[in-house]
């Protein structure tokens, strides 16, 4: 990886919330790349070192060790950029599920500079474990499956990862309401995002 820090935006929120529904939308759009911190995790091989690793927590709905989950995604990040998937001349790299607490932020900023963070808001915890285990049905996810494994999800999201919206400057946090259809939600984040891609390619 280069010592360039790639131009990035960060979707941010509670499990459930439509993270990485609309990061997919995003990532099937010009000018943006999609890199699902949940999507490199479960491409990882299970039967390796670092895929048991990461079972035994997020089995039990904890977060994987900071720095295993940086080396992870550090990894993951060079071969798209090796594989021309990923541009960074070109594309937004649009960040979904990293980081989820202060520390991994910190870590962070070495490699990417965060333009915005896109943080989607959903009032409703119900629908959102609802969303969780129709998803889990749906995507064969075993770990989502569990009513109890998913509400202690959100106790350590509320526990850890809202304070990283503290580490950001207020001036790039955008809320956006996740309610409704993944069409109108997606409207609001491009109103956000558009911006912030034009400014990245005009410089």
């Amino acid at each position: 990886m280069s010592g360039k820090r790639f131009a990035s935006v960060l979707l941010f929120g509670a499990p459930g919330v439509g993270k990485g529904t609309q990061g997919r939308i995003l990532g099937s759009i010009p000018g943006f790349y999609h890199l699902s911190s949940g999507d490199v995790f479960r491409a990882v091989d299970v039967g390796s070192r670092e895929g048991q690793e990461i079972y035994q927590f997020s089995s039990r709905g904890q977060l994987v060790p900071d720095e295993l989950t940086i080396a992870i995604w550090r990894k993951a990040l060079d071969g798209y950029i090796q594989l021309a998937c990923y541009k960074p001349h070109e594309d937004l790299l649009v960040l979904d599920g990293i980081p989820r607490n202060i520390e991994q932020a910190r870590m962070l900023t070495e490699y990417v500079d965060v333009l915005r963070v896109v943080y989607l808001v959903c009032e409703d915890e119900d629908a959102m474990v609802d969303r969780i285990k129709r998803r889990a049905i749906q995507e064969n996810r075993a770990d989502d499956a569990n009513a109890e494994v998913i509400r202690h999800r959100f106790e350590v999201y509320r526990r850890q990862s809202t304070a990283v919206l503290e580490f950001y400057p207020p001036d790039v946090i955008s809320q956006v309401d996740s309610l409704g259809s993944p069409t109108e939600v997606l409207s609001k984040v491009l109103g956000q995002l558009i911006p912030v891609q034009n400014d990245m390619l005009s410089r």
